[in-house]
């Protein structure tokens, strides 16, 4: 670890070496969940059948969607994405660290203990993002488009590959926007913002949210813009609390 002194090579090698330990963690924690594909995949293809505990709770009527696999390479090829998605996700808090350490030694102990604060809140509501895409989201998406017919002599035939890119890209970008409180924290601190501000700009905020939702949305009916939007749009209204604070 340097001490904040050292020269500019130096803290390129120890940067790389930072790049190198991170890495090599998320591939073992890839690797793990590779091997485990029985259980990965338990979690991953619960949300297609009615004997998820959400739909449970929502005494939704009961059915099950039929996944099929249309390419030779596409299962494993699915398997290996899935497997590194969950070492990214279960990696990432120790190349924060790794990250935190290379840094802080150039630092201020205040910045220290901000920078601290804000890596912990990014990572714990990236997590609480994809929680909430995977236990609310996704699930109400599947559950609706998954069942929806325009005629009984029409069946639905949802690839794995579609199920999955779906899954991922939906729990990845609640992830990032999940950050807005934070994002909004540290604009406040800085004096950008105030509740003030937001509260005056909420109707601007709104039209905004929906334009952001439709574009993140992998579909395009109003069912899915709008659970995804209500969970942004309460994000808004928790982060005038947080500025508040």
């Amino acid at each position: 670890m340097t001490d904040g002194q050292g020269t500019f090579w130096e803290h390129l090698d120890e940067l790389r070496a930072v790049i190198l330990r991170s890495l090599c963690v998320v591939l073992v924690l890839a690797v793990v969940a590779f091997c485990l594909k029985d259980s990965l995949f338990a979690v991953v293809l619960a949300p297609r059948s009615s004997d998820f505990f959400v739909y449970r709770l929502m005494h939704a009527e009961p059915f099950s969607l039929h996944l099929m696999n249309t390419g030779l390479t596409e299962q494993f090829m699915t398997h290996m994405r899935v497997a590194v998605y969950a070492g990214l996700l279960f990696g990432l808090p120790y190349v924060l660290c790794q990250l935190m350490r290379f840094v802080s030694p150039g630092l201020y102990q205040s910045e220290r203990k901000v920078a601290v604060r804000v890596v912990v809140a990014s990572y714990v509501m990236f997590a609480v993002g994809t929680l909430v895409c995977y236990f609310v989201i996704f699930p109400l998406t599947v559950r609706f488009l998954g069942t929806y017919q325009v005629s009984p002599d029409v069946d639905n035939m949802l690839t794995l590959q579609s199920y999955v890119d779906t899954l991922i890209s939906m729990n990845l970008v609640m992830g990032v926007v999940f950050e807005l409180p934070v994002v909004c924290a540290i604009l406040s601190r800085m004096g950008f913002i105030n509740r003030r501000l937001m509260r005056y700009y909420r109707r601007h905020a709104l039209v905004a949210i929906l334009v952001v939702a439709a574009v993140i949305t992998p579909t395009t009916d109003v069912f899915t813009l709008l659970v995804v939007a209500l969970p942004i749009w309460l994000l808004y209204e928790g982060s005038m609390l947080v500025v508040k604070v």
